[in-house]
């Protein structure tokens, strides 16, 4: 392709009480948009000061513990176990005035704690097991405001469940996100917790190494980070089972992009349901972080998902022949995403990297919908995929989220895919797949485990049932797919009483259990089609300068200049005349595609008459066409050196979202390419869906 460059919220005034139906006060509601209002926020924290002022009269409790058994309450405590230290080369000795108090607080916790009886560690993991909330987070967390950022200590086991986005760094110790270990020296993490997914849980595991000298390199790092003043407070929330994690605020052009919509103004804050729920005046809340009391459920993985995740690590990790191909099929709204993002972080803990094959067009986990992919992932995926949307090493624009309109097409860019692995390959791949799993659906999953050479099939169901059949080795001798078929018995078969030995894999079926599995989330930004608008909108946000600044609309932007003649233009979702293939594609999404063969074209447009399988980039937005220069008029983050390889524009059914043509500012008049006067009455105003002449599943063993 040969491209050029072409030229609020309203703040309630007073704090005024409400009152109930029997005389008792409150505050008003909180409005979820109003939690990124400094003004808000700040009268928020006032009244909670006033309130706390207020019970002045209760006396605290001292560092003195009474010893509980058998109690399912949660208890607050900052005691932890201090070991005794040895000088080392008298480096105790020369601290400064400052370190010597906080050795001294140290000295001082230790002996109280060791006074009340705390003597073994199942009790200390006891009573840290309870999730970080409300007055608790004073004592374990600091903020610096000249750095912005907050340090805070979690006992082991601890759990911190929030809304919003931050990035993380362990500091001391060790913690888990999403079965991804992050210990000290390793690489800041985001960390995505949205409302369109469960909330993000961050729980502490503590150290890995017993024999350290907790108080030298705790001060030393405190002092790193913290004034003194925060140091003192927060040296005494520290025991030998201690992690240190450092908190910062985030800001990238995805979430810049994605706030310049009014209706994502509040992705990242708590929704209507977790709002009285939400912990508003601790350290963290000006950072992004807003925490979540206990009454919210994270993320519930049940013990037979956590048994087959260990069963596929194991496995991975153990002298196997060859590299392990996991397969991860089950019905819709069963926690499948969830489950294999578990398993490639819990992977991750042991391997530089892992492959992963795309087979789901509604809900990809790298692109926009509608591509199957190939890619490697190195790094840990937390948060949903709109976080971490990236170029696979291998695409294919299907252009359809379900493959029920071509069945062919579909396994064919499957095996195009695989092909181009390379087969010495031996890193651990795992295969996602559709939640369709009856009827065709069913049949496809028989053929992908027949085409490639699946070691683990992880089967996901909910409610004690996998409401399709197991796809077991045995299962399969006799099961019919779209294109395979079993083996016919010949008379030699009958005559020896013999039969081929069945092809071995591991089948493993793990039970869901979280709430409101199986069905849809009806809450905002949970349905299926606002993830994928999500998802294509986090890859719009490329579009956007990686500098801070404001977001600038998509009508902004230079476009790449296209000649007709360098590029073919095709439909991969329904039938279109070629005099109408030009108003089809304007102002819509397209994937860049590599064909493979050269284009030619007699003096107009290039038209493809069918759909083709191919290499595909990336994508972009078809904005305008000058017909009278015959330029294509392009937006893509593409880069232009991998551009001048595309030659071909794919237009599928993935449709921009309606909010990139109609919330955008700038204009002044009519919108362009939006219109209300429109009648799907009238024939042919929408798309001709095409028959591809299936046989029904009944009629599959007649052939």
């Amino acid at each position: 392709m040969k491209v050029n460059r072409a030229a609020h919220v309203k703040v309630p005034a007073s704090s005024t009480k409400w009152k109930d139906a029997k005389g008792r006060r409150f505050r008003a509601p909180i409005i979820s948009s109003n939690l990124n209002s400094s003004h808000v926020m700040a009268k928020v924290i006032k009244e909670h000061q006033t309130v706390v002022k207020k019970k002045s009269h209760l006396k605290r409790l001292k560092k003195k513990h009474k010893s509980v058994s058998g109690s399912n309450k949660a208890i607050q405590t900052q005691s932890g176990f201090k070991k005794s230290c040895a000088n080392t080369n008298g480096n105790s000795t020369q601290m400064a005035d400052v370190e010597s108090d906080e050795s001294q607080d140290w000295s001082a916790y230790a002996r109280s704690i060791l006074e009340n009886g705390l003597e073994t560690s199942d009790g200390m993991e006891t009573l840290s097991s309870m999730r970080l909330e409300g007055e608790s987070l004073h004592h374990c967390a600091q903020r610096d405001d000249r750095h912005n950022h907050a340090v805070l200590v979690m006992q082991k086991s601890q759990t911190l469940c929030f809304r919003g986005k931050c990035l993380l760094t362990c500091l001391y110790g060790r913690v888990e996100v999403m079965g991804f270990t992050i210990e000290e020296g390793q690489q800041s993490y985001p960390l995505f917790s949205p409302a369109s997914h469960c909330p993000v849980t961050i729980i502490a595991l503590g150290s890995a190494d017993g024999i350290r000298d907790e108080e030298m390199e705790v001060t030393a790092i405190l002092r790193k980070y913290l004034n003194p003043a925060s140091r003192k407070k927060l040296v005494r929330s520290i025991s030998m089972n201690s992690s240190l994690i450092l908190l910062e605020p985030m800001e990238t052009p995805l979430t810049r992009f994605l706030y310049n919509f009014t209706d994502l103004s509040e992705l990242f804050s708590p929704t209507v349901s977790e709002l009285m729920s939400a912990v508003l005046d601790t350290p963290l809340n000006g950072l992004g972080v807003i925490p979540l009391s206990s009454t919210v459920v994270g993320l519930n993985l049940s013990q037979s998902y956590r048994d087959a995740v260990n069963s596929v690590v194991s496995a991975c990790r153990g002298d196997t022949e060859g590299c392990a191909v996991i397969l991860v099929y089950g019905t819709k709204n069963v926690g499948k995403s969830t489950f294999i993002r578990i398993l490639i972080n819990t992977l991750l803990n042991h391997t530089t990297c892992i492959d992963y094959l795309e087979g789901d067009l509604g809900q990809t986990e790298f692109t926009p919908a509608g591509c199957l992919s190939l890619s490697t992932v190195k790094e840990p995926l937390l948060g949903p995929p709109f976080t971490h949307q990236r170029t696979p090493e291998h695409m294919i624009y299907y252009g359809q989220t379900s493959s029920e309109s071509d069945l062919d097409r579909y396994l064919e860019s499957l095996k195009s895919l695989w092909h181009r692995r390379p087969p010495s390959r031996e890193t651990p791949i795992i295969i996602n797949t559709m939640g369709w799993v009856k009827g065709f659906g069913y049949q496809l999953l028989v053929d992908m485990i027949r085409l490639f050479p699946v070691s683990h099939v992880v089967q996901l169901g909910h409610s004690g049932s996998t409401h399709c059949p197991s796809l077991t080795p045995e299962f399969l001798r006799t099961a019919h797919g779209y294109q395979t078929h079993p083996p016919a018995p010949t008379a030699l078969d009958e005559f020896t009483e013999s039969h081929s030995t069945p092809r071995s894999y591991v089948h493993i079926i793990a039970q869901a259990e979280f709430q409101g599995v199986g069905c849809q989330g009806t809450a905002k930004h949970q349905r299926s089609n606002e993830l994928r608008e999500l998802s294509l909108l986090a890859y719009l946000s490329q579009l956007q300068s990686p500098d801070p600044g404001p977001v600038r609309p998509l009508h902004c932007l230079i476009p790449y200049q296209v000649p007709q003649s360098a590029v073919a233009v095709g439909v991969t979702h329904c039938k279109v005349a070629p005099s109408h293939m030009l108003y089809a594609a304007n102002s819509s999404l397209v994937g860049l595609c590599c064909l493979a063969e050269k284009v030619t074209s007699t003096g107009g447009p290039a038209i493809l008459s069918q759909a083709p399988t191919c290499p595909c980039v990336g994508f972009g937005v078809l904005r305008g066409i000058d017909m009278a220069r015959g330029l294509y008029f392009l937006l893509t983050p593409v880069d232009p050196s991998i551009l001048r390889k595309v030659n071909c524009l794919l237009l599928g059914a993935i449709s921009l979202p309606s909010r990139i043509l109609t919330t955008q500012p700038g204009f002044d008049g009519d919108t362009p390419y939006v219109t209300t006067h429109y009648s799907f009455d009238l024939a042919g105003a929408g798309k001709m869906r095409i028959f591809k002449g299936l046989t029904r599943p009944g009629q599959i063993g007649n052939h």
